[in-house]
């Protein structure tokens, strides 16, 4: 039975509708995971107390209007516990019908077995991936400071996150808790499902920390409530989370599977359906008499109240910001503006932007960025403690726990968590971030790249020192595979560019799209300027390339992308000396050549790929042993010289075009 105190706020649901309401959560959760055999349970039927409480009591959004933009938002991080929010937003009247929720975990349905934001009405973020939907919630608490800052009266809204367990044994929680606290997120609360089990066994078996203690330690404020189903107490710790300037962690002891007979407390109830027998017997416990997928008329009612109030919340916003129209139109274009992702003719902005000849790439983005931030001003981010290094320092203010109007951010040494967060930011709106670190360290980012991909959310990654020619600091920070890896997450907009021309239009092309993120790869060492012809910038983002060389009947393509394009164009010069006419493509993204008809347009007899990374990837438009690159991993010594002895050399890509002919000479003899 659950527990009360005394009453904390005012409420619009008496104690015997939030005793339904919070029946009612966990039978729906329970009788879609019969309904579909498969599913969790577990956290429905523990968490459901807190999770009403929080909804019903402190949750400031309206159903109708899900994408109202200062609304509350909330985050399952531990998203196998689907179920639950599917009848949370069912009930509380958002566009999910019953029907739905009857079709839970089946191919089409809106419920599908983790939430995935932008299919399900009111799901803020795609979660399954433990501790990432912590971290997002962190991008999404750091948009609403920035916005905050920038638009005082129009953004006061909160974040509320539900983890479990496992969300706090994954490392990107300590990322993202130490982010948190550093910021200074007061607006962010997260609430902890502590019911101490997780798929193996008790989760003491494998994690004892003081989750309290380490979150006060990254400087949040902590709470514990010790029965979680105790409303009232689960609402003075909220309430008091809010009251303080901290970000909040909220530890609640549940009991997984709380009603199931002889299944409660343990991890059986984790990830399986109960079973017709233990369903009957909770049911017959708690007196339980309604069929399946029913909601009560008295929680209906009660819902329907608890909307309208959101509603009027809604509405009374919209009316500060038609007045801000009148008083403050410029204020009000530029709200309007970014919260429709708008953004201003990014040709004339970049026309003529100051590119020095020669520079290398990251150098050339630098440039770039700072005439983009100028225009640009919702363009927001920074880098993994690497601002000098890749270029992203733009000389912006900034944005601290005392001072959220800048737009720079020092996520520091968490590229995992620096990816999360910006998903969060892109989700929340208003907004276009971009994080930085050197190509080789996305490993550590790439889980949370690969849902940016997944939630098609335009955030820029700007992924520095290439390949091998970073030289000296050896293997261990020259990718060979990275590149080839990016390329095979669908979704991602993987661009290598050339030269300043070339990276100049990369950053249009990531501003541009609006449907999915992109990894800008950029040189340490220089590169040259490369020829251009007029229409070059309208290739580049049609087709994905440019010619660089163009020959009028070709023995041989050359294409190459990056630094190495002009590693092929050498080639062809050498090939000219010797009357053999090549023609060079410089490939800025191989997905749009490829869809744009580039393989068939190669005129050469023979074609050579030339990238200094791994050939998996180039080997299919290459002629047969004609994809140059490097299947291995490097070397420490100094750049220029780690490319020579690899073969990325301008003799090194002749001699295979030379090889290459004689063979097809001779098979054509």
């Amino acid at each position: 039975m659950m527990t009360t105190t005394a009453p904390v706020t005012t409420t619009a649901t008496t104690p015997e509708e939030d005793a339904l309401a919070v029946a009612t959560l966990r039978h729906l959760a329970v009788d879609m995971v019969e309904a579909a055999g498969s599913g969790h349970p577990g956290l429905p039927l523990g968490a459901a107390p807190l999770a009403w409480t929080l909804w019903s009591r402190h949750l400031r959004h309206d159903p109708s209007r899900p994408d109202w933009a200062d609304r509350d938002r909330f985050v399952l991080s531990a998203g196998h516990g689907s179920a639950l929010l599917y009848a949370l937003l069912h009930v509380t009247g958002y566009d999910l019908p019953m029907a739905e929720l009857q079709r839970f975990r089946q191919l089409g349905s809106l419920t599908p077995g983790h939430p995935e934001v932008g299919h399900t009405p009111g799901v803020e973020t795609t979660t399954g991936p433990l501790g990432q939907g912590l971290a997002t919630a962190v991008g999404m608490a750091v948009a609403e400071r920035m916005a905050a800052a920038r638009y005082p009266g129009l953004v006061d809204h909160r974040t509320f996150v539900l983890v479990g367990d496992g969300c706090l044994m994954e490392g990107i929680s300590h990322e993202a808790a130490s982010l948190a606290g550093t910021l200074g997120l007061g607006k962010l609360v997260v609430l902890f499902d502590d019911n101490d089990v997780t798929i193996d066994g008790p989760a003491s078996d494998t994690c004892r920390d003081d989750q309290t203690a380490r979150f006060a330690a990254h400087g949040w404020h902590t709470r514990r409530v010790a029965d979680g189903e105790d409303l009232d107490a689960v609402d003075a710790a909220i309430t008091a989370a809010l009251d303080d300037p901290r970000p909040s962690l909220i530890a609640v002891r549940t009991v997984i599977g709380r009603g199931a007979p002889g299944i409660e407390g343990t991890s059986t109830a984790h990830g399986a359906p109960l079973g017709n027998d233990v369903v009957a017997a909770m049911n017959a416990a708690e007196g339980w008499e309604h069929p399946p997928f029913t909601v009560p008329d008295d929680v209906r009612e009660a819902a329907a109240r608890l909307a309208a109030a959101g509603r009027a919340e809604r509405e009374t916003w919209e009316e500060r910001l038609a007045a801000i129209a009148e008083t403050d139109p410029a204020t009000h274009a530029e709200w309007t503006r970014t919260q429709a992702g708008e953004l201003p003719d990014l040709g004339e902005v970049l026309r003529d932007v100051d590119v020095r000849p020669g520079a290398a790439t990251r150098q050339s983005s630098a440039a770039v960025l700072k005439r983009l931030v100028a225009a640009v001003p919702e363009l927001v981010g920074g880098s993994s403690d690497l601002a000098g290094s890749t270029g992203t320092d733009t000389g912006r203010a900034d944005v601290t726990a005392e001072d959220a109007s800048g737009a720079n951010l020092r996520f520091g040494v968490r590229e995992l968590g620096m990816a999360a967060t910006m998903n969060g930011i892109a989700l929340h709106g208003g907004f276009r971030p971009f994080g930085s670190t050197f190509l080789v360290f996305s490993d550590y980012l790439r889980p949370a790249l690969r849902l940016s991909a997944l939630m098609r959310v335009p955030v820029t990654y700007v992924l520095t020192h290439d390949s091998v020619a970073v030289g000296e600091d050896g293997p261990t920070h020259q990718p060979v595979e990275h590149v080839e890896a990016l390329r095979v997450i669908p979704g991602l907009q993987v661009l290598r560019p050339a030269d300043g021309l070339e990276t100049a239009t990369a950053w249009r092309m990531a501003l541009e799209r609006t449907d999915g993120p992109t990894a800008i790869v950029l040189t340490r060492q220089a590169v040259p300027e490369l020829p251009a012809r007029d229409r070059d910038v309208e290739m580049l983002r049609a087709t994905g390339s440019r010619v660089i060389r163009a020959a009028d009947d070709p023995d041989v393509t050359l294409l190459a992308s990056g630094s190495e394009v002009a590693v092929a164009a050498a080639a062809a010069e050498r090939l000219a000396g010797e009357d053999v006419a090549a023609e060079v493509v410089s490939v800025l993204d191989r997905h749009r050549w490829v869809a744009s008809g580039g393989p068939a347009s190669r005129r050469g007899r023979v074609t050579v790929t030339v990238e200094a990374g791994v050939t998996s990837g180039w080997a299919a438009f290459a002629t047969p042993r004609g994809a140059l690159g490097i299947d291995g991993f490097g070397a420490s010594g100094k750049g220029a010289e780690v490319m020579d002895h690899f073969g990325m050399t301008p003799a090194a890509v002749a001699d295979t075009a030379r090889r290459l002919l004689r063979s097809a000479d001779h098979e054509v003899g």
